[in-house]
């Protein structure tokens, strides 16, 4: 069996988009590829509307699983998916790489990070059905 390619959610603060697609990568695809997240400029917490957005939403604490974290605590990466940093995004060495585009929603309201989440949620579905392919 060949081993799950192991995909890097990257944002610079690795404290909003990064972490829920590292939690919804894992929620969804734990069987298709092995999720990480990171950024440069980390904030000391996952931004609170976030988690307790994914909590409500999914039933997943990312608290207790998750944490900020920067590039360079990455194992080797085969996919590097950038949330939308454009230019200061933070350099990563992958085989693959694409950039979501998403807006960071922090500070926002919760229509925003929920806006952003389901968006997450649609692209991760569509990278696992990639990926199985």
């Amino acid at each position: 069996m060949m081993a799950r390619p192991k995909v890097a959610f990257i944002c610079i603060h690795n404290s909003c988009r990064s972490q829920i697609a590292e939690a919804l990568g894992k929620y969804y695809a734990g069987d298709v590829f092995e999720s990480y997240s990171a950024g440069t400029e980390i904030d000391s917490s996952i931004d609170s509307d976030a988690v307790r957005l994914i909590k409500e939403i999914y039933g997943i604490d990312m608290e207790k699983t998750q944490y900020p974290k920067t590039v360079d605590e990455l194992p080797r990466i085969d996919i590097k998916i950038s949330m939308g940093c454009g230019a200061s995004c933070p350099r990563l060495h992958a085989d693959a790489s694409e950039d979501w585009g998403l807006e960071d929603p922090r500070g926002r309201g919760d229509e925003a990070i929920r806006a952003v989440i389901r968006c997450i949620d649609l692209k991760i579905n569509e990278l696992m059905d990639r990926l199985r392919q």
